[in-house]
């Protein structure tokens, strides 16, 4: 069984209108209210419940055993220690599920060997926080604080989600704040990762512009970076938009094929209140509201793709030179069309950039004159810098409410409902929200 829980505030009533009128709200109302009610008891459970160390060496955990294979429960997984000074160790409250989780079992991918624990998105209690390396060096976490964290390192088999304990390092977790729902927050970590290093890396935006609660500039922050401590296979990427003619400037068009999904919610978000003008592609009947509550400028329906190009070369006066896609290599292709392929030859004219989160078009079918990009990923959990600068500023964007989090689908049965969960999202069933599953 499923809740599916909407996190918003239901309105006011009006007491001047005909009762007859409010009838059906009344009662939408008062389900809201206690559903409500719920989420904020269970949410100060979570928050007031003492972050007690771990009483055995061993918890229950999801594994893994091959492809095609469905996740296996297990009572004596060991719990991961932490291994090094900037490390903390978190009992996993929440998990949040992402299609990946069940793409990788099925299709062989993700999984460095065997058995293995999966899961990417995680809401906890930390309950082992490193020192500080001096004596007035203050922690930025602490025992106790309620964290949200995106686990992008899924080589390391401590920091996965499907298990009771997780590993984390300081700059991969961001606090909670008590304005937030723990759920929410819980399905919001590698989106929001995934979306700031689109926009912000691969792109070169500057946050710094971000109105209401103001971001880093991560391409000024790699420039005190290390070049030799980023990943090699991420290293070109990381520094592709270094040059600032091609950076977006405020009033510059950016193109999101899959807004509906939560890194395009988030990337529609950040990208609207960065200065940029959004032309969001997704199913409009379904997510249209949504959407344009999040700031898109222009809203293209997805079913039609020849016209949906056509829209949005029309929109932009063929000027378009941001185009970011979440579905796929067919996709993103249809959004290549769209593109300013323009390129003056003195340079006064920048190129046109193109990200695939899933897929690029083939290689055959590129055009020169566009840079293609994909998510450096790994420089989140490879650089303090850059993590540190993304945590923090999440903290802030949830704290203001700058930052809309997802709609979520709890689903019920602790980690032993996580196989029934991600079959619903494997049917498409949680289409614009993100499922969650709570361990406690």
């Amino acid at each position: 069984m499923t809740t599916v829980t909407t996190l918003t505030t239901a309105p006011a009533l009006d007491g001047k209108s005909p009762a007859v009128y409010h009838e059906a709200v009344l009662i939408e109302h008062i389900v809201k209210k206690r559903q409500t009610q719920t989420q904020t008891q269970t949410q100060t459970q979570i928050r007031t419940q003492p972050p007690d160390q771990p009483s055995s060496a061993t918890q229950r955990a999801l594994l893994v055993h091959g492809a095609q294979q469905p996740y296996a429960l297990v009572t004596d997984h060991a719990i991961p220690s932490i291994l090094h000074k900037d490390e903390i160790l978190i009992k996993v409250t929440v998990i949040g599920l992402n299609p990946v989780d069940w793409k990788g079992p099925a299709y062989n991918f993700g999984l460095p060997r065997l058995p293995w624990v999966n899961g990417r998105d995680l809401a906890g209690v930390v309950v082992q926080a490193s020192e500080p390396d001096t004596d007035t060096a203050r922690p930025r976490l602490r025992k106790g604080d309620l964290v949200l964290v995106p686990s992008t390192d899924y080589r390391d088999i401590r920091k996965a989600a499907f298990q009771e304990y997780a590993v984390a390092t300081h700059f991969n977790a961001a606090r909670i704040p008590p304005t937030s729902s723990v759920h929410a927050a819980a399905s919001a970590g590698v989106a929001f990762v995934a979306a700031t290093l689109a926009l912000g890396v691969s792109f070169g935006l500057d946050f710094g512009t971000v109105s209401g609660c103001p971001g880093p500039n991560l391409p000024d922050i790699l420039r005190t970076v290390d070049v030799n401590t980023i990943p090699p296979d991420v290293r070109d990427e990381c520094f592709a938009s270094r040059e600032e003619i091609e950076r977006p400037k405020p009033g510059d068009w950016i193109a999101i094929w899959g807004a509906s999904t939560t890194t395009g919610l988030i990337a529609t978000q950040l990208a609207h209140n960065a200065g940029l003008r959004t032309i969001c592609v997704a199913d409009i009947a379904r997510h249209g509201a949504r959407l344009h509550a999040a700031g898109a400028d222009i809203l293209v329906d997805r079913h039609d793709t020849a016209r949906a190009v056509q829209i949005i070369r029309g929109v932009t006066g063929g000027k378009l030179r941001f185009a970011l896609d979440i579905v796929g290599s067919q996709t993103a292709a249809f959004l290549q069309e769209a593109l300013d392929t323009r390129v003056a030859g003195n340079g006064s004219h920048a190129h046109a950039h193109l990200l695939g989160l899933t897929g690029l078009p083939d290689d055959r079918d590129r055009d020169g004159r566009i840079i293609y990009h994909t998510v450096p990923i790994k420089l989140f959990h490879s650089s303090p810098e850059v993590g540190g600068a993304m945590v923090t500023w999440l903290e802030r964007l949830m704290e203001s409410g700058t930052l809309q989090l997802p709609e979520v689908i709890r689903a019920e049965g602790g980690l032993g409902g996580i196989n029934a969960a991600l079959e619903m999202l494997r049917r498409g069933e949680a289409s614009g929200k993100r499922i969650v599953v709570s361990l406690h």
